[in-house]
């Protein structure tokens, strides 16, 4: 059994933004999420179930206006889905245990690393520094936030 849930008293403390977004499906406005420029190493974590989601290593600016990744740092804690509101056809990402609404995934991305780009809001994520990792229970996932890009 995971221990990465669902927990009523974690939606009971998102803020209106972030309820919005990961409950109804929103998106923040561009260029406004607090982690667009966040450089600082360390993972990303779902905020309502706290599953890991993204590394800093794998952060990098795309110039769309939201915090882009080139891979989820375990992918069995990320669903892609088909999006078609809209007008358009695009790849829904959702965190797997909290179900929280995080972006979508594109195939643009750097080439080099893979060509994706996953887009998330910044207000479906908790960012946990790598000096805190170990004591809030991510110290599995230091290795792969040593070296930020």
């Amino acid at each position: 059994m995971s221990r990465y849930i669902r927990n009523p008293d974690a939606l009971s403390r998102l803020s209106p933004e972030q309820y919005r977004v990961t409950q109804q499906n929103g998106t923040e406005y561009p260029g406004t999420g607090e982690y667009l420029h966040n450089g600082e190493p360390g993972i990303y974590v779902d905020v309502v179930s706290g599953e890991p989601l993204f590394a800093s290593s794998d952060k990098f600016e795309s110039g769309c206006g939201w915090p882009s990744f080139t891979k989820p740092i375990e992918s069995a804690n990320v669903n892609e889905r088909r999006d078609t509101t809209h007008g358009m056809i695009r790849t829904e990402v959702r965190s797997v245990h909290g179900d929280s609404h995080l972006g979508h995934v594109f195939p643009d991305g750097p080439a080099d690393r893979g060509g994706l780009r996953y887009c998330i809001n910044s207000a479906s994520l908790r960012f946990v520094h790598r000096d805190d990792m170990a004591a809030e229970g991510y110290g599995d996932y230091l290795d792969q936030v040593e070296n930020v890009r």
